[in-house]
């Protein structure tokens, strides 16, 4: 990382489909270790924000540096090895197998194995950590059952793991507590806020629900219209009167 540098940069990026604008002059930083809320309408521009940091979406316009270095457009497994990690609003997992295996997978992408079938995925140097990382996530129960077995909320937690099983100094969250129950949101949103903090991760959640920002984000960025319309502590932010009309839908 070069001196000074943000962990996250984003200069003026702008991203069109058709004649509708999706990101418009987004430029953001984030400084090592913060907690980044983003909030917005649907279609707002917030995923599509994501889509550009992972390279999901190249943009029309602007610049991605992460931790000073230039990954504009980069494909998205090559912005995974430099350190960014991306979580989604659906979680992609392997229902099939079980949560270890899935586990394993991601250790295997880390290793850049790739999923090389003809080779052993219960390696003893990576089974060890993927069943620690498991209990981590309050998930040590499922290790050895399949995804489908998981509650919504396991999922989520799961689809995080795989995540920082990569290793990341930066990890983004799409609405990680899209789909989960009441009961279980708080809870879910502990345990990631938790190993977020003892790995020291810099981190980006998208969320819809303005409890969950209010009680976890350090930061919050607004977006309306694929721009950036308010940037500042929680209390500020969705104090300001255009951001309780356009996100919240009130005055």
């Amino acid at each position: 990382m070069r001196d000074g540098a943000p962990v996250l940069e984003t200069v003026d990026l702008t991203k069109t489909f058709g004649m509708v604008t999706a990101a418009s002059g987004v430029s953001v930083r984030l400084r090592e270790g913060e907690l980044v809320g983003i909030v917005g309408a649907n279609g707002s521009g917030k995923t599509t924000f994501l889509n550009l940091v992972t390279g999901y979406l190249k943009p029309d316009r602007g610049r991605v540096l992460f931790a000073g270095r230039e990954c504009t457009g980069l494909p998205p497994r090559d912005i995974t090895r430099l350190g960014i990690a991306r979580s989604f609003q659906v979680p992609q997992l392997y229902t099939h197998l079980t949560a270890l295996e899935n586990l394993l997978l991601a250790l295997a992408a880390r290793a850049d194995r790739g999923v090389e079938f003809w080779r052993p995925l219960y390696r003893a140097e990576w089974v060890e950590p993927a069943l620690a990382t498991l209990e981590r996530f309050g998930l040590g129960a499922y290790a050895r059952r399949p995804v489908s077995d998981l509650p919504e909320g396991g999922r989520k937690l799961l689809d995080v793991a795989l995540s920082v099983a990569l290793q990341p100094r930066l990890l983004l969250m799409d609405e990680p507590t899209s789909g989960v129950s009441i009961e279980e949101k708080f809870p879910v949103m502990d345990t990631l806020m938790a190993v977020v903090a003892e790995r020291g991760l810099t981190t980006i959640f998208v969320e819809h629900d303005m409890d969950v920002v209010q009680r976890y984000a350090r930061r919050v960025l607004a977006f309306d219209t694929g721009r950036v319309v308010a940037d500042g502590p929680p209390d500020v932010v969705l104090a300001d009167p255009e951001v309780r009309r356009a996100v919240l839908g009130r005055a």
